[in-house]
């Protein structure tokens, strides 16, 4: 059976669960996961795991994002793109010069405090945050901390629309930047467009799209450890790979990283993830590949 990871090019109309569907039936596979949930109107690099690899799914949760994004000027809306109800329009407003949009975009980066969209998919008193602002109940997002890595002005039209590249970590929410953004101008503002370019290790010129996928079928599979080289590699003495594929802790390690999760390897093969303990100096077997220790 196909183990591994797929970089899957998501066009928009499609959700994210629609793309793992259509995956199911290329490859004749149940168990196939997505890493990173891009909205329906939004394209862009989807990792979808096959097989076992999907058990390497949730180390990518820390993993940072780039996207390409439009943001327009002159209205906003509930949703925060253009797709939604328009509550805010400004027909007459002084389209701020390039100089000013650069300063004002330098106040968004490094560490800053987000309130996500209402309609997103964030749990609240039991139910989605969307689901909630659908039934007219007042939601009331909390804050929470993101940081945007760079943000690079790609276009500046006189139209009102503006094209920005940005690097930033899990849990940024592009349509909220694009309003607080309009708020910092004070300029209503939505975003446009999105398209996601990077998911980690996952670059949008390396990404198949559908019917690239149905045609290459396994030889679009990258290697499940493709999703988590982001973390520190540890590899494991000739002697104790046995042990670790057994599920047995290693001892009398030395390892210098500030992660704790380590990708294991031995005789230069994927052997799984483990978990040191710096005070203990002791490594623990996460999660076990044993197919490819074999």
């Amino acid at each position: 059976m196909a183990a591994g990871f797929l970089n899957v090019l998501k066009p928009p109309g499609m959700s994210s669960h629609d793309v793992v569907g259509q995956v199911r039936k290329i490859f004749h596979m149940k168990r196939v996961g997505h890493a990173g949930t891009l909205d329906p109107g939004a394209a862009g690099v989807l990792p979808i795991a096959l097989g076992n690899a999907a058990r390497l799914v949730e180390y990518m949760s820390s993993t940072d994002k780039s996207y390409r994004l439009e943001l327009l000027l002159g209205f906003s809306t509930d949703t925060g793109d253009d797709n939604g109800k328009i509550i805010e329009r400004m027909k007459d407003f002084t389209l701020p010069k390039r100089e000013e949009l650069l300063a004002s975009l330098q106040g968004f980066l490094g560490v800053i405090q987000q309130r996500p969209p209402v309609y997103s998919a964030i749990k609240l008193q039991g139910k989605r945050a969307y689901q909630l602002a659908r039934e007219n109940q007042t939601v009331e997002m909390p804050l929470r901390q993101v940081t945007i890595h760079a943000l690079r002005l790609v276009a500046f039209h006189a139209s009102s629309r503006i094209v920005l590249d940005m690097d930033c970590s899990k849990g940024t929410y592009v349509r909220s930047f694009c309003r607080d953004f309009g708020e910092s101008i004070k300029i209503p503002a939505t975003m446009g467009f999105l398209l996601r370019t990077r998911v980690g290790n996952f670059h949008l010129h390396d990404a198949f799209s559908l019917e690239e996928l149905a045609r290459s079928g396994e030889a679009a599979l990258l290697p499940a450890e493709k999703a988590v080289e982001h973390l520190p590699r540890f590899n494991m003495p000739e002697h104790r790979i046995t042990a670790f594929v057994n599920g047995l802790s290693t001892g009398n390690i030395d390892f210098d990283a500030k992660e704790s999760i380590l990708r294991v390897y031995g005789r230069n093969r994927f052997l799984g993830m483990g978990r040191y303990e710096a005070a203990k100096r002791e490594l623990y077997p996460l999660k076990v590949f044993r197919e490819m220790s074999d």
